[in-house]
């Protein structure tokens, strides 16, 4: 058995050019033919300025997630690290290119390679996170020397106009308001596309590597109703109906395979949970919150940005805004990816020195989940 997991390699992918806020509805296109109400607003808080499209300016696909994932496996090799040398792969998404197979399956046929041990996560944020608790356990119990753990998004097929439009034009059957429910609108201007890996090996390796000191993962569904779902609705009881309880027509006519996310759920919950789940772990984990030199905390929105800030600071588990890290502005929020993409860049910035210690936050707000790792440069 391994006493001891290191993060030695990191790497991403992002399709395409860098996509500013101004030609987002040129890439999703406008729904009724209209520009968007809510756009203007959505960006002002979620504070992106670029983000990443697996789609070209006609909204025709480009990559799919198996590729955009297959890249960033890829990235991870050189002379040293092979793709034959992978034991396990461990992929996490929430937007797999189908029900099945799974989405590690469809990445280990585009990577080629040997015969592998393959472990698939859905869900949505947590998801890349949960590929990466299994890889730390799997070399951390001897079972394999090492792992290649993912997490990727292409969600940007979901947030195309026209998927919406049997359900505008449904709306103006009934002489409603065609304009989305802002469930919906909300969605299409947060998320992005993109992919990132690690390496997980027994001993470190390279000018730094990054230990795996702990990695703690809770959800809270048994406390909280579902905030953002997929191919379901929810229902005045706040259950969801699933799309297999729907007739053909209805799903689309309902935009029921569409991302929605309750916002005012979200906002009164979100930071609170996680914020909990924070101080339960360095209880448990008898760690001093000054010791953190980085604070890597996944936002979905720079408008949590503050809010986490404050909640930490009232829970007397403060940490100073100069000690956070995160890319959110130039590379989108990319779900699943996120984490990878934001440890990624700080590991190679050449900010990191030895006998640092990183704090990753990682909140999921699907039915809220959190996660938090300690990591340590060596």
């Amino acid at each position: 058995m391994s006493k001891e997991v290191f993060i030695t390699k990191l790497s991403k992918f992002l399709p395409n050019k860098a996509i500013p806020n101004e030609l987002m509805e040129k890439y999703l296109g406008m729904i009724d033919n209209k520009p968007s109400l809510a756009r203007r607003i959505v960006l002002k808080n979620n504070g992106i300025k670029n983000r990443h499209y697996a789609l070209d300016e006609n909204g025709m696909t480009t990559h799919s997630n198996a590729d955009l994932t297959a890249n960033a496996i890829n990235n991870l090799t050189d002379e040293n690290f092979k793709i034959n040398d992978i034991e396990l792969l461990a992929c996490g998404t929430t937007s797999p290119d189908q029900l099945l197979p799974s989405h590690s399956v469809m990445v280990h046929g585009a990577i080629k390679g040997k015969n592998l041990e393959l472990a698939s996560f859905s869900g949505a944020c947590c998801s890349g996170i949960q590929a990466l608790k299994f890889g730390y356990l799997s070399v951390l119990s001897g079972n394999t020397n090492n792992a290649v753990c993912t997490g990727s998004e292409r969600i940007s097929r979901w947030l195309l106009a026209k998927n919406f439009e049997k359900e505008t034009e449904n709306l103006h059957l009934l002489h409603e308001n065609p304009y989305l429910a802002f469930e919906k609108e909300f969605i299409r201007w947060m998320l992005s596309d993109g992919a990132g890996a690690a390496l997980l090996q027994n001993t470190p390796s390279g000018n730094i590597s990054l230990k795996i000191d702990w990695l703690e993962i809770s959800s809270f569904a048994n406390e909280l109703e579902t905030c953002m779902y997929a191919g379901a609705e929810k229902q005045k009881d706040s259950s969801l109906l699933g799309w297999s309880e729907f007739e053909s027509q209805q799903l689309l006519n309902k935009s029921i395979f569409s991302l929605k996310q309750d916002v005012k759920l979200l906002g009164d919950n979100i930071v609170k949970y996680g914020c909990r789940f924070l101080k339960e772990i360095l209880y448990k984990r008898n760690l001093d919150i000054n010791e953190i030199n980085y604070f890597l905390p996944h936002l979905s929105s720079d408008f949590f940005r503050k809010k986490i800030f404050d909640a930490l600071s009232e829970a007397n588990i403060p940490i100073p805004n100069e000690k956070w890290f995160t890319n959110l502005t130039v590379v989108g929020n990319v779900g699943a990816a996120s984490p990878y993409l934001m440890l990624e860049e700080l590991f190679y910035s050449g900010k990191l020195k030895k006998g640092d210690k990183l704090l990753m936050m990682i909140p999921e707000s699907a039915r809220f989940s959190y996660a938090y790792s300690l990591l340590t440069v060596c």
